[in-house]
């Protein structure tokens, strides 16, 4: 285990030393110090550069992720000596409230201690901020996707609201404790309404979505060390709302209502009224993300990004992972370049991966 453990060390440190240009001498006195450590001790810990070089290389080995040409420009806020729930609480709260910025939007994210050390966290929300699900005898209200997760906020003592948008509360557990749950304070939300550049009946639909995506049930692992609590954020790329979450027929579900309102013909798939209502959605959350004064890019913009991404890893001599079944957007992917390449979808490291959802052992 020491050994493995070693080696997973060696070449994370290796390639870091690598790309920022650091003498042999420094590289070999590095290793001299991990490798004597996870002899005595079992384990090592990351400096702040090496941590943060390895979060944003993270994010740079992410395959399914089309955003990643801004992989450098990551915000690591290092929480790693955080011990007690409320300072989790606030670093969270943080977090929250930089990334957002007031809608200029940051990517960041928030690291706390390791699964090596005695304070083990684990954050229970999917993310940061979501939309409580509800089954009622009169249907589901709200998101579907975050009805297991709100059943266990009630467990916990919090009082449902019923409404389709009601945020969670975040749910903190610390190591050999029961978990705590604490809501976050509403002055840090910054949720959009969506509305339409042409369709004044859209805002009638009462549809709005939080302007920040930040995930936080995924571990970040660098070097053979595994940070489970790790919540990380970009911004959205528009089809995400737009074809995903208020869309799916699983989740929100409003492209029926959509197609109704604009008098399409949905008794066949024939029609195209799927494709048109997905379309006239997809127009409405990017106006109004950015008549907010939101960030967000549409899934044209971030194909080209992406292609971007793509030139510089070429000119870094990295080879370039992906996972193409991710990567096309869910609309028009075909007017995109990413739908006529292929990628090779190998899991590199540092990275993101998922992990056991805590109350659903």
């Amino acid at each position: 285990m020491k050994k493995d453990l070693f080696e997973k060390a060696a070449e994370f440190i290796k390639m870091f030393y690598s790309e920022q240009n650091r003498s042999p001498a420094e590289l070999s006195n590095r290793l001299r110090e991990i490798e004597y450590s996870i002899a005595e001790h079992g384990v090592y810990e990351h400096t702040y550069e090496e941590l943060e070089f390895g979060a944003k290389a993270a994010w740079r080995n992410s395959n399914r992720c089309i955003g990643r040409l801004f992989w450098d420009h990551l915000k690591v806020l290092d929480k790693r000596e955080a011990k007690e729930a409320d300072e989790v609480f606030s670093a969270l709260f943080e977090h929250i409230q930089f990334a957002t910025n007031n809608g200029r939007l940051r990517p960041a994210i928030t690291i706390f201690s390791p699964d090596t050390s005695e304070q083990k966290i684990r954050i229970w929300n999917h993310q940061l901020i979501r939309y409580a699900g509800y089954e009622t005898a009169d249907g589901i209200i709200g998101d579907p996707h975050s009805i297991p997760f709100t059943k266990q906020c009630v467990k916990l003592g919090w009082e449902p609201k019923y409404g389709k948008f009601d945020v969670l509360p975040l749910v903190v557990q610390m190591y050999n404790q029961q978990p705590r749950l604490r809501e976050i304070p509403e002055e840090l939300i910054l949720e959009v309404a969506i509305v339409h550049p042409e369709y004044n009946w859209f805002s009638d639909l009462g549809l709005k979505w939080y302007a920040v995506p930040m995930i936080s049930d995924m571990k970040l692992e660098i070097g053979g060390i595994s940070y489970k609590a790790a919540p990380f954020n970009g911004w959205y790329m528009g089809t995400e709302i737009g074809a995903r979450n208020l869309a799916d027929d699983f989740r929100y579900d409003v492209l029926p209502q959509i197609a109704s309102l604009l008098g399409l013909d949905t008794r066949s798939h024939s029609s195209l009224w799927k494709d048109r209502a997905l379309v006239e959605l997809n127009a409405a959350v990017l106006h109004s993300f950015k008549k907010e004064g939101v960030s967000i890019v549409d899934h044209h913009t971030a194909a080209q990004q992406f292609k971007k991404f793509e030139e510089n890893e070429k000119g870094q001599g990295r080879d370039l992972t992906g996972d193409w079944t991710w990567l096309i957007p869910p609309v028009s992917p075909a007017a995109t370049h990413i739908f006529h390449k292929q990628y090779i979808n190998e899991v590199k490291t540092p990275n993101y991966f998922y992990q056991d959802t805590p109350y659903q052992k």
